[in-house]
């Protein structure tokens, strides 16, 4: 339970303060995330940690996670490891490119939005979260998500922070949500 509700607090919590620490300018709706965490961020140190906490928590409630099928807690432990590394590989600005920054950070989204997708169970004592009509909803909406995100992110979108913290947000949420529909069975 406690790493389920940490991965979203880090991460949420984490690029709320960050923004609020930038110099103004500092657009959410228009800036990504990892601007925040870029080499030259203010206080850049805030959402390193947040991303490295959420990484952490996400594999950690992977392993946590017994009733969600093993395919699924391995996809959601790859997404965590994966955004530990977006962590450890910060743009060199905010509006700066890093090839190894894009393909970690590609990586955790796409784990992310599909581990739903492969941790359904069948059986009457499953969790709502982890049944199968509900995973494969959940796994479409986030990979949705994801989609809006790429496409922002590819063609230059105005909204690029808005739709990646949708998404980002969405992914850490998911979780959570499975882990209490365990909760509630």
């Amino acid at each position: 339970m406690a790493s389920s509700i940490g991965a979203p607090l880090a991460l949420i919590g984490g690029w709320t303060l960050a923004a609020r620490l930038q110099p103004s300018g500092y657009d959410p709706v228009t800036q990504t995330i990892s601007s925040l965490a870029g080499l030259d961020a203010a206080h850049r140190w805030v959402m390193t940690l947040g991303l490295l906490g959420t990484g952490v928590c996400q594999a950690t409630t992977a392993l946590a996670l017994r009733p969600a099928a093993r395919a699924g807690r391995r996809l959601l432990a790859v997404g965590g490891g994966f955004t530990v590394l977006v962590g450890l590989n910060p743009l060199p600005s905010a509006n700066g490119y890093s090839a190894v920054h894009a393909v970690v950070a590609v990586g955790a989204f796409v784990a992310l939005a599909t581990w739903p997708l492969a941790s359904w169970r069948r059986g009457t004592c499953v969790p709502w979260g982890l049944r199968l009509r509900v995973a494969v909803a959940a796994g479409c909406v986030l990979a949705a998500l994801t989609g809006w995100f790429f496409g922002a992110a590819l063609l230059g979108g105005g909204a690029i922070g808005l739709s990646e913290r949708v998404a980002a947000g969405s992914q850490a949420l998911w979780p959570l949500a499975v882990v209490l529909s365990g909760r509630r069975s």
